[in-house]
């Protein structure tokens, strides 16, 4: 498989792109959101692709997003079995299918939104490999500052002991900046360490759409809403893709 042309990837990631953020939109009306749950995470990991796809072309990107999909899952198997190392947690029954305890679209967020992650991290560190492992982690780590929130509030897992952070223990995020980090590794190894810096821009735009969609939502959609988590995640994501974007743009 070569490189898909990079006007027709660019146009089917931002048809799933607009199809993603209608479904979104739709589950901060809807009285039962975690339905639209799986078909979000199914169009944000076939944006991700396709936006890879004709960055890196085809074969590399679908590589890189198997890497990102077996790092999280096996992270997350790990943590349901062992605690480790995320914290104790457990699924609930809600998403659909399961393999080893661990819904299949978790496995799939991961590889989507690490791709995103790995892109912001290529603009914002394009030829330093620690520094952008760290930079991919840390952004990826604050998606979850959303995503841990909403998930739980949905019914989709539960903490076995309450944190900090409306209710999600501190070594959670600990446990995602280690795991993040291994994703951008694989991703890394995937990719190619001479195509790291090459632009990506439609997954900066992944990554920023899902900063701005959740940032609104806890704002001023969710019943009730939540500025403390709107302005951690907001200022947090907004912060990693703002400096992606300045690095990115043509001087």
């Amino acid at each position: 498989m070569g490189r898909v042309p990079a006007g027709r990837a660019n146009a089917l990631g931002t048809l799933f792109l607009t199809v993603m953020t209608v479904c979104q939109v739709a589950s901060g009306l809807s009285a039962r959101p975690e339905r639209f749950t799986g078909p979000i995470v199914l169009l944000l990991a076939a944006c991700a692709l396709a936006f890879a796809s004709g960055a890196w072309g085809t074969a590399r990107a679908a590589k890189a997003f198997g890497a990102a999909v077996l790092t999280g899952y096996a992270a997350e198997v790990a943590g349901v079995l062992t605690g480790f190392p995320f914290g104790e947690y457990r699924y609930s029954d809600v998403l659909w299918p399961q393999v080893g305890g661990v819904p299949v679209v978790v496995a799939l967020a991961w590889g989507g939104m690490g791709l995103a992650a790995y892109a912001v991290a290529s603009a914002v560190a394009p030829s330093r490999g620690w520094v952008r492992v760290c930079a991919g982690a840390g952004a990826l780590t604050a998606w979850d500052l959303f995503l841990d929130p909403q998930m739980v509030r949905l019914g989709l897992w539960t903490w076995v002991r309450d944190g900090f952070y409306r209710g999600i223990p501190l070594s959670n995020f600990a446990g995602w900046l280690l795991v993040s980090a291994l994703v951008m590794g694989v991703v890394t190894l995937a990719v190619g360490h001479g195509r790291g810096g090459a632009p990506a821009r439609g997954l900066l735009v992944l990554y920023t759409v899902m900063a701005v969609m959740e940032t609104v939502a806890f704002a001023a959609v969710f019943d009730p809403p939540d500025p403390v988590v709107a302005a951690a995640g907001g200022i947090t994501m907004g912060a990693f893709a703002a400096l992606a974007w300045r690095r990115s743009w043509p001087r």
